[in-house]
């Protein structure tokens, strides 16, 4: 019993992060000053978040459920079509400047924070659903935490490797920056259509 939890959340985290790889992978293409605490910060946003969402969406339960279902992807939606949609402005602009006015892309913890946020939130459905999924098993509570933990670790790992092949394939493109960015930026949004079509699956 407590093997079959683990491996259903275990695959539960392993989907949630799926969003959260790509968006890595675009983060470590097109910021260009990536220290090793930025890079760490990265895969560690992402997998708070993605251990907060179930816990929140544990303890609202089903009371709230059919209310937020009926706009969270929308919100999701929203953030990541700005982001993606900013990144590739700025990628074309930088295609039309002058090689000396180009200036690298610089991290930023506040896009970072909108990214969590935007690639969670479809977490919060596995924390409605973690009352059935552990239904039948001894300190329930106990057990909530322990399944959001492995999501938020496997987030990270995962987010981690992202960040990894981003800052590789990000070489590839050093001389031509803006054009990682306007990929990332696509990417961003085709996660944005994504999270809206399986919404309505």
């Amino acid at each position: 019993m407590t093997f079959a939890i683990f491996v259903s959340v275990f695959l539960a985290g392993v989907s949630l992060a799926a969003d959260a790889f790509a968006v890595s992978i675009c983060d470590g293409m097109v910021y260009r000053d990536l220290t090793k605490r930025k890079a760490v910060l990265i895969p560690l946003t992402f997998g708070f978040f993605q251990a907060a969402m179930p816990i929140i969406g544990f303890y609202v339960g089903l009371l709230f459920l059919e209310q937020i279902e009926a706009f969270d992807h929308w919100i999701a939606f929203a953030l990541l079509v700005f982001i993606g949609g900013k990144m590739i402005f700025d990628g074309i602009r930088e295609l039309r400047a002058p090689e000396e006015e180009l200036k690298p892309k610089q991290f930023s913890f506040a896009e970072l924070l909108v990214q969590g946020v935007a690639t969670s939130i479809d977490a919060l459905a596995v924390g409605f659903s973690l009352n059935a999924m552990l239904e039948g098993v001894d300190i329930l509570q106990l057990w909530a935490w322990v399944s959001v933990i492995i999501i938020g670790v496997t987030t990270f790992i995962i987010a981690a490797v992202g960040v990894i092949i981003g800052i590789k394939v990000g070489k590839l493109f050093r001389k031509k920056a803006s054009i990682a960015e306007i990929i990332g930026g696509l990417v961003l949004i085709a996660i944005a259509i994504k999270i809206v079509i399986e919404s309505y699956l």
